[in-house]
């Protein structure tokens, strides 16, 4: 038992280099608020394995959500109403199988807001989900 490390030490890093690593994720956080356009391909049928009929859309939408508040980094996520209407289109349980959206993270022009930014996720209509990959899009 005596020659267990405590918990709180991680082997094979410098006291300092913790400390380092961590303010060096701390600068970098600020710099991924800025504004940026992807596209990206969300795999809607994975999320709705065991998922019951009658809430298949309404899923789909909080999903499309979570991926992207995690892609974006925002916690404040708009859904635009094209987008919508495309995943309500099969009605509520036919849910698309995939769809190409475009994630466009803004700042937010309200000044009481709580967040800075919020994520705009709008449907880009494609004709074959085949070899597409996740792209930035240019701002022009």
């Amino acid at each position: 038992f005596g020659s267990r490390l405590p918990q709180s030490r991680s082997p094979g890093l410098a006291p300092g280099a913790r400390r380092a690593m961590a303010k060096a994720a701390k600068k970098s956080g600020r710099k991924g608020q800025e504004p940026v356009t992807r596209d990206y391909t969300i795999h809607l049928h994975k999320y709705m394995h065991r998922i019951q009929f009658k809430k298949r859309a309404p899923r789909a939408i909080r999903e499309i959500r979570r991926f992207a508040a995690r892609a974006m980094t925002t916690k404040d996520v708009r859904i635009d109403t094209k987008l919508n209407k495309f995943i309500w289109s099969n009605g509520v349980r036919n849910v698309p199988t995939r769809v190409r959206v475009r994630m466009s993270r803004k700042r937010n022009e309200d000044e009481e807001a709580k967040e800075k930014t919020f994520t705009l996720v709008q449907h880009v209509p494609v004709e074959s989900f085949k070899h597409l990959q996740t792209e930035t899009v240019r701002d022009d």
